[in-house]
């Protein structure tokens, strides 16, 4: 929160050479000069000539871009045009430049200008494109006569500074006051809702500001609908965006775009393949740019969706798309996530130029094939060609160490962080360092981790202690974790179940009881484990004991043949899973149902001998799955690709590539 400072009166202009930023201020009325004028006619004729050959001059030099011969031709006397200052503080901003703005606003108030509007907001939007927000704030406040044009100068200025909550009760008091608000007013009022940390609280306010467009008669513009669409696609409100989208009289690639992206962010990637579909064959006047591409590559990618994704990749080569860094790296990120990994490092092979995101997406996409000191020597590969790291670049290395059980390494990159690369760990690195930790059973280590960081432990960080509760069945530290969870995240079902699970392994069948109990009493429900498998470039859906698919009965006897076999051969089913009180056989029966189970079973039914089985989950691979997953892949001789939450698990011959690591 920037704290507003009252203006203090200065003394007069300085030189840019003697500017000090730490001690600047503006004046609210610059100090009074005393001078003496016994001018003659001519003498007050040829000084006009001189101002105005000074404005031409100045004029010239500053759109010529030498702002500083510009300066240079300053004084307090000197009777600059309106004009002319408009120049020199675009010049200032086009310079970034803080000590020459400061400079040049100074002039302007020796020179009267300073209860100009129309200079007022150009100062504004100089001070906002410098990043010094609270100099912008000091205009706005200073002027008398305010325009449409000065409201929403400040208000852009404080939106794109991050301050979303004082954007709003700029808009709040426009509206209190009766000024006319126009389509930017709006818009930026919209982007203010998702700028603030605090954005859940906002969604009410974008709610308002949609009703404020409608009565305002805005609904037909296409840039502030596409606008509002994304405020409610960044809350999650899939419903509320999808009803401004086919409400939208007029649309175009941009509006087009955001929805498919809203879908493809909110874990309805169906939806966003199926309106790309819609917008590249059946509208068919609109052509989908680069922005569009990475979310559809994206979605291809959350559904596993290689033969999709390939035609996709196709399409954007056909529209010389692929050069585009953004869209490169959507796509190694999908043939990755899709089980290609081999195509994903081709193409960053086959790149002419490379960023950091580039190597990035390389890093993490060894990372969730279990691949992780492959991920490591890519990570200090791309420091010894002089790439400087990110702080993504850390969560995927961490993330890649964590999969492989690689705590020690983990360890030493994650201190690496501020004592080589100076990027200070956030509550993210420090969730990856809990989850490296507590995967390798080093539970104690990363309570102590916990208790040493220098912020406030967020759901992530207590959450990857919880899992690696249930990974180790820790009974003790789960219960620590668990009752911070249920303090930061109250309506997340998923903490509750996962401290259920825990108990019914350890046998503890009332606390199992009391867990669900609380679940009950909040209203919560479990998240419903769904699977996706592609076959024949078609997206299939399951389920968990899915009753619809009208294979359901064959697929069940497929699976049941399955666990007969295991049984024989020494498979316990683990009920334990099943946090219901039902009997044994009704127990096998839920299991058996599992999503995964029935999309495997789908898959080798409808595939030809020898294809691979690509599945994507959107939960964690229970065990049991994978004890059934790892049997079936040897007893039919096939390999199927198993990708969760977490990772992409390789099945062949009865193993499984994590090397049943947790």
């Amino acid at each position: 929160m920037w704290v507003l400072h009252s203006p203090q009166i200065i003394q007069p202009p300085i030189s840019p050479l003697q500017f000090n930023h730490r001690t600047a201020s503006i004046t609210a009325k610059p100090p009074s000069t005393t001078f003496i004028c016994c001018f003659s006619t001519t003498s007050a004729a040829k000084s006009a000539v001189e101002t105005t050959n000074k404005n031409s001059v100045i004029q010239l030099l500053c759109k010529k871009g030498n702002l500083k011969q510009a300066l240079q031709l300053l004084s307090p006397e000197s009777n600059l045009t309106q004009q002319t200052y408009e120049l020199l503080i675009l010049s200032c901003s086009l310079h970034k430049s803080f000590p020459d703005a400061f400079a040049v606003h100074r002039y302007l108030i020796a020179n009267g200008f300073d209860e100009d509007p129309f200079l007022a907001t150009k100062l504004i939007d100089m001070y906002t494109e410098l990043e010094c927000i609270e100099y912008a704030r000091q205009v706005f406040d200073k002027i008398p006569r305010r325009t449409i044009y000065t409201w929403n100068a400040i208000l852009r200025a404080l939106t794109l500074a991050g301050y979303g909550v004082e954007a709003l009760s700029i808009y709040r008091e426009m509206n209190r006051i009766g000024m006319p608000c126009d389509r930017f007013t709006h818009t930026y009022a919209l982007k203010a809702c998702v700028v603030s940390e605090s954005m859940t609280s906002l969604l009410k306010k974008g709610k308002e500001i949609h009703g404020q467009i409608l009565r305002h008669g805005y609904e037909t513009h296409v840039h502030i609908m596409t606008t509002l669409l994304d405020v409610y696609a960044k809350f999650g409100n899939v419903v509320h965006a999808s009803y401004v989208f086919y409400a939208m009289a007029d649309k175009n690639v941009v509006s087009w775009s955001a929805m498919i992206a809203c879908y493809a962010k909110n874990e309805r990637p169906l939806e966003a393949l199926n309106l790309f579909h819609e917008m590249v064959y059946e509208i068919s006047e609109f052509a989908p740019n680069s922005v569009t591409m990475v979310n559809v590559v994206q979605a291809c990618a959350a559904l596993g969706a290689l033969e999709q994704g390939r035609v996709i990749h196709c399409y954007i080569l056909r529209r010389n798309l692929n050069s585009i860094l953004p869209v490169t790296s959507a796509l190694m990120t999908m043939y990755a996530r899709c089980g290609k990994l081999e195509i994903a490092q081709k193409i960053f092979d086959q790149m002419d130029n490379r960023d950091v995101v580039s190597w990035n997406t390389l890093i993490s996409s060894y990372g969730i094939h279990g691949f992780g000191m492959k991920a490591v020597s890519i990570f200090k590969e791309m420091l010894n060609r002089g790439v400087k790291p990110t702080a993504i670049s850390f969560v995927s290395v961490l993330g890649a160490c964590s999969h492989a059980g690689l705590a020690d390494v983990g360890k030493r990159l994650f201190n690496s962080m501020v004592e080589q690369h100076g990027i200070s760990p956030s509550v993210e690195h420090y969730a990856c360092l809990v989850d490296i930790l507590g995967r390798a059973n080093r539970l104690k280590e990363a309570a102590k981790v916990i208790q040493d960081m220098k912020m406030k432990p967020g759901p992530q960080v207590w959450g990857s202690l919880l899992g690696s509760c249930k990974i180790h069945c820790n009974v003790e530290f789960a219960e620590r974790a668990s009752a911070q969870l249920f303090k930061l995240e109250p309506t997340n079902a998923g903490n509750y179940v996962l401290l259920a699970d825990i108990y019914a392994e350890a046998r503890m069948w009332d606390e199992v009881k009391r867990v669900k109990q609380l679940l009950d009493t909040q209203g919560l429900e479990k998240v419903s484990g769904r699977s996706w498998i592609e076959v024949r470039r078609k997206i299939y859906s399951f389920t968990s004991v899915d009753e619809l698919n009208p294979q359901i009965e064959l697929i069940r006897a497929l699976l049941a043949e399955f666990s007969g076999e295991m049984k024989q051969q020494g498979y316990i089913p683990q009920t334990q899973l099943v946090l219901y009180d039902l009997e044994e056989k009704e127990k096998e029966r839920i299991l058996l149902g599992h999503s995964e189970k029935l999309a495997v079973g789908f898959g080798l039914i409808n595939t030809s001998k020898g294809e691979t089985i690509r599945i994507t989950k959107n939960l964690r691979l229970c065990q049991d799955c994978h004890t059934m997953t790892k049997f079936i892949s040897r007893f039919t001789g096939r390999e199927i690709m198993v990708r969760d939450i977490n990772r992409i698990h390789h099945f062949h011959d009865g193993v499984c590539s994590c090397g049943d690591y947790p």
